[in-house]
């Protein structure tokens, strides 16, 4: 069978027991890098004498056959380097063909960062969405964001720190002022979560954190806002003289709706 393993996402004290003798009688180990999998045995103290088959982004869909058919015969453990194989890691298309191949799948559950994160954030825990990493491009990123403007789940996202200021930005633009959380470093020393609306975590996000990050957002509020209304104020707000980007923008401010959509409608509703 194929055997999911989770790795600890940063505290190797996260390491279940089940983990270290999994690695430890494997015969055969399919993993993201074979480097940071051996690094992983040496910090557990576990010794492997598995045969190591990378799997990884760029090499996953040219594996598959190779890996299928070993597992039809074998046990052979999947491994990511931290957290849960694929979620938001190599994995799923070997569990995919593995299912439709009749081959058996289990796995070793234990850390995972988005969930995690999710039960400190303080938002509601009882539906939520996983929404990985938003596109590194603006446009394409406004566009993700966009569709997820009605979204009434709790929302999770993960994040590079040198782009946390810059997504924080796009979903205040985005979605308004709604509340958020950001953890980071989670299970490590200096691990934090700073709470507060996603205009103060904009300026939060100034202070330039490091380490990796996993953005929990609230969802939508229903019809919180009537953004006809909005929508027509600032058309008045253009008509004295201001422009309707910016009247858009100071009504986003005053009342947590979203800058966007203000327009959007004003745009709309523009004679």
């Amino acid at each position: 069978m194929l055997i999911l393993a989770a790795t600890p996402i940063g505290n190797l004290g996260d390491a279940s027991p089940r983990l270290r003798e999994a690695i430890a009688t494997a015969s055969f180990v399919a993993c993201e890098d074979t480097r940071s999998f051996r690094q992983l045995c040496g910090a557990l103290g576990v010794e492997t004498h598995a045969k190591l088959l990378s799997l990884h982004d760029h090499n996953e869909r040219s594996r598959l056959e190779e890996i299928v058919a070993l597992a039809d015969s074998h046990d052979v453990l999947l491994v990511s380097d931290a957290g849960i194989p694929t979620i938001s890691d190599p994995g799923y298309a070997l569990v995919s063909a593995c299912s439709e191949s009749g081959v058996e799948v289990s796995i070793i559950p234990g850390p995972s960062a988005a969930i995690s994160a999710l039960a400190i954030s303080g938002l509601p825990t009882d539906r939520f969405c996983f929404e990985g990493f938003l596109p590194r491009k603006a446009g394409e990123r406004g566009a993700a964001l966009q569709a997820l403007r009605g979204e009434k789940r709790t929302m999770i996202f993960y994040e590079a720190p040198h782009r946390i200021q810059q997504s924080l930005e796009a979903m205040l633009e985005v979605l308004g002022d709604r509340k958020a959380a950001v953890v980071r470093e989670l299970t490590k020393k200096f691990e934090q979560t700073a709470r507060g609306s996603l205009s103060e975590l904009v300026e939060w996000a100034k202070g330039e954190p490091k380490g990796e990050m996993v953005i929990v957002v609230a969802g939508a509020a229903g019809s919180e806002f009537d953004y006809d209304e909005l929508g027509r104020r600032a058309l008045e707000l253009a008509t004295e003289g201001l422009g309707l980007k910016q009247a858009a923008s100071d009504l986003a401010a005053a009342t947590g709706a979203s800058k966007s959509v203000i327009y959007e409608h004003a745009l709309r509703l523009k004679p």
